[in-house]
């Protein structure tokens, strides 16, 4: 059992005296409300939630602005004569994806924290260039990239980490920008701007490490390894954004890296060659090799008794399911697998072969968990959306599903209605089999296809795509949870969505929590359990990740 779970007897009479029933929603902060040093701190027991704000200009974009942002000084080329439709207005805005597939303005990152019952007690903003400049650097997101700013403690507690771009805020289409240590010159967009990891400690003390990973894409989630003398990330991510094949650094910036903490300030750092710490390729089924890279499309991510897991949940490519890293080579002879007992967590990047680089990719030393998918996103009949991860306990592990994304027609809301994977996965551990089994999906009161209004918000339909503006959730994807004395789980999330906007990541989307029996393994035994909103966001905002808060990190050395 983590030290999340049990280690902090303030925490467990917090969350086991916890009653969903009785929960209820609050307001979001503003988006000028913010602390930032000067005495703040997260407190034991609490949550921190992810928030993005978008900054409502209508001069972030010029309407006939030709996009993605630098076209022309690249091979891949630009999108219509007519140029961007839309000017930078919200939510108007986000239909400029309709023209330019790699459309996305930077936003500014607010870490909330909140009781958990999703009352706000203060909110922190993240240094960006729209404050008074701070020695430890900056950090944005793009406010639509749904995937960003998963929160997650380090192994230590004493840090919470998620990861950005390093570039100003209303920059457009960074989301698909080179870095400048892997430009990719077919990549449409003609922009250079470093990914970071961000740590920040229980007194909001930031400290940043810049990585040329995530070339043409972006990084998602990030956890630091701060025991003992260990002082390095793990992240999860997609790179790649030109033609086939991929430049070196862009293959080598892809997926799972190791990331060497860096002391600096960022103006002080200078990311060298990008460092994978794993790689899966679908010719260990003895199936054949999709675009070199594009198998490591990882989201979700987690460390659970020394094992590093991750989740693939979007692409055509690889197959979405559960992987963990073996740093034996004797777990999956086949690419299925269970974890080796005492195995080591990795300590080192792959090695890997520079001359076979681009023809065969980097070497497979991941494995598909035994039980989970192992079938080809191209070749499979239904596909799963897996996106957050936690372990309860060795042989219980739920896995957030986001849903589809389908915005094919009118039938959007009744389509997300009928999803069965969508929701929160439960999976348990049939020793006798050696195999995980789903049990079962919680699902009731997210509300799947039911609209929701939010204040200022369009109603009606959207004229560019001619589907309702309203947002409709579609499954999950961060979540969090605790085991509580009473035998039950308490789990926080955070929605995906559906609508008739251009772009779906830029939906005001919700958290929500639940309580679930940890030894039912019938969906009967959980026909009672039931979801309850927490919190929405607010008209230009997104939620993103969800976490509990920092540990005193008094007895640590600082990054």
């Amino acid at each position: 059992m983590t030290k999340l779970l049990l280690g902090h007897s303030i925490r467990r009479r917090v969350v086991a005296a916890l009653v969903i029933g009785a929960l209820t929603a609050s307001a979001m902060a503003s988006a000028d409300d913010y602390s930032h040093g000067h005495g703040f701190q997260f407190l034991p027991g609490n949550l921190v939630v992810s928030r993005s704000v978008y900054d409502n200009k209508s001069s972030n974009v010029v309407v006939g602005t030709i996009l993605p942002t630098n076209c022309a000084s690249t091979t891949g080329g630009c999108g219509a004569a007519t140029g961007a439709p839309y000017d930078g207005t919200y939510p108007y805005v986000w239909n400029d994806v309709l023209y330019d597939a790699n459309f996305g303005i930077t936003s500014r990152i607010f870490l909330d924290q909140v009781t958990p019952n999703g009352s706000l007690l203060n909110s922190l903003e993240v240094p960006n260039s729209s404050l008074p400049a701070a020695m430890e650097g900056e950090l944005v997101t793009s406010f639509s990239s749904k995937s960003e700013l998963a929160l997650h403690l380090s192994l230590d507690h004493r840090y919470l980490t998620f990861m950005g771009y390093v570039a100003p805020v209303n920059a457009v289409d960074v989301s698909n920008s080179n870095t400048p240590g892997a430009i990719d010159a077919t990549n449409p967009d003609g922009q250079n701007f470093y990914r970071a990891v961000a740590t920040v400690d229980r007194r909001g003390r930031f400290g940043f490490t810049e990585t040329n990973a995530y070339s043409g894409n972006n990084g998602r989630a990030a956890i630091l390894d701060d025991r003992g003398h260990a002082d390095y990330f793990y992240t999860s991510g997609n790179a790649g954004n030109g033609s086939n094949p991929q430049p070196m650094g862009v293959v080598l910036g892809a997926g799972a890296q190791f990331i060497t903490s860096v002391p600096l300030p960022e103006v002080a750092q200078t990311p060298g060659v990008n460092t994978p710490v794993s790689s899966f390729s679908l010719t260990v089924l003895g199936q054949k090799a999709d675009k070199i890279g594009k198998d490591d499309n990882f989201r979700g991510m987690t460390v659970f008794n020394n094992v590093l897991y991750y989740t693939k949940g979007s692409g055509s490519n690889g197959i979405n399911t559960v992987y963990f890293v073996d740093t034996t080579g004797k777990a999956c002879p086949n690419g299925v697998g269970l974890p080796v007992p005492g195995a080591a967590l990795p300590s080192a990047p792959l090695a890997y072969n520079a001359s076979t680089l681009a023809t065969t990719g980097l070497p497979t030393n991941m494995c598909v968990l035994a039980g989970f998918p192992s079938t080809p996103n191209k070749s499979a009949t239904t596909l799963a959306y897996p996106f957050g991860i936690w372990f309860a306990d060795a042989n219980t592990v739920y896995v957030a599903d986001e849903g589809d994304g389908y915005t094919g027609g009118s039938d959007l809301y009744t389509h997300a209605a009928t999803q069965t994977t969508a929701g929160l996965q439960k999976w348990v551990f049939d020793a006798t089999a050696q195999s995980w089994k789903l049990a079962y999906t919680l699902q009731t009161g997210l509300g799947l296809g039911q609209s929701y209004s939010v204040r200022d918000y369009p109603v009606g339909v959207n004229s560019a795509t001619n589907l309702p503006w309203s947002p409709a959730t579609d499954g999950l994807r961060n979540f969090t949870g605790s085991v509580d004395r009473d035998g039950k789980v308490t789990l926080w999330a955070v929605t995906s969505t559906v609508s008739g906007n251009g772009d779906i990541g830029a939906d005001p989307n919700r958290l929500v929590a639940i309580r679930d029996d940890l030894k039912n393994t019938t969906a009967a035994g959980a026909a009672k359990e039931s979801f309850v909103t927490l919190r929405t966001a607010k008209f230009g905002e997104v939620l993103r990740g969800v976490s509990f808060t920092p540990d005193d990190d008094d007895h640590g050395h600082w990054h």
